[in-house]
């Protein structure tokens, strides 16, 4: 009886050990959606270098925000822009000293493979509203929440456009989700980021915004405050390595090198 007690006491603490050594190898990534390729196959190279796991949770940025604000069990934030970023510092929300920026990017027109519409230059003549077309919807993340929404309807206003395109948006709740909709033919054209043009083969891009339009499009990463750790800050580490630098610079991201 004795022994068959101790052999179970034993098997349920050998679990729990491991249960906790598991967690510790495990870091959770909330990362911008427009990151979801690239950050996968980040995730590869640093199980094969060091074993180790990274998951992900991706969606637009406000929304992961928000969710690290009730509490949501992320380690490291990957943030579409400073504007959510800087939403959580002001809570006391991300680890003093952690925040970096490794990578960039532009924004972009595109519309599905087999529409009729040529690449064009953006410039103050350029008529978005003819463009697109009557009934048509121009996909966009959200300007009221969405980091490549936000950057969109900076270039537009800058253009003196926003006011005749603002009807004729279809918002979404990120950028992957804008580009979907091109996709599918559900918006004749979109703005979304290069990178999400790049990574896929139904859509072309019709022109890509002058950079002097809208803010620089940056990517802060940082850890979240009470989960700062030494798996965290080797996860971070290897976030902006050489080895990842180059898988960010494969998928179409202007990188920041040491």
């Amino acid at each position: 009886m004795f022994r068959s007690t101790f052999f179970a006491i034993s098997l349920l603490l050998a679990t729990m050990l491991a249960s906790k050594l598991e967690a510790q190898d495990r870091i959770t990534v909330y990362a911008a959606a427009s990151l979801t390729d690239v950050l996968q196959e980040i995730a590869e190279a640093y199980k094969i270098q060091t074993g180790h796991v990274l998951t992900f949770s991706f969606a637009g940025s406000s929304t992961l925000a928000r969710q690290i604000e009730q509490g949501a069990p992320a380690d490291i934030f990957a943030a579409a822009n400073e504007v959510w970023m800087t939403y959580l510092q002001e809570r006391n929300l991300i680890a003093a000293d952690s925040q970096r920026v490794f990578i960039h990017n532009r924004l972009a027109v595109i519309a599905a493979v087999e529409s009729a519409l040529e690449p064009f230059t953006i410039d103050k003549s350029t008529d978005f509203l003819s463009l697109l077309g009557r009934g048509n919807w121009m996909a966009v993340g959200d300007p009221d929440h969405v980091p490549a929404g936000l950057y969109a309807k900076q270039a537009l206003s800058r253009l003196g456009t926003w006011t005749a395109l603002e009807n004729h948006l279809a918002r979404a709740d990120n950028t992957r989700a804008a580009l979907v909709l091109v996709e599918r033919g559900e918006a004749a054209m979109g703005i979304v980021y290069a990178t999400d043009a790049a990574a896929s083969n139904r859509v072309k891009v019709l022109a890509v915004f002058p950079e002097h339009l809208h803010d620089p499009i940056r990517y802060p990463f940082a850890i979240v405050a009470g989960r700062d750790s030494k798996s965290a800050r080797a996860a971070l580490d290897f976030l902006g390595s050489a080895a990842a630098l180059e898988i960010y610079d494969r998928a179409g991201f202007p990188v920041d090198r040491p």
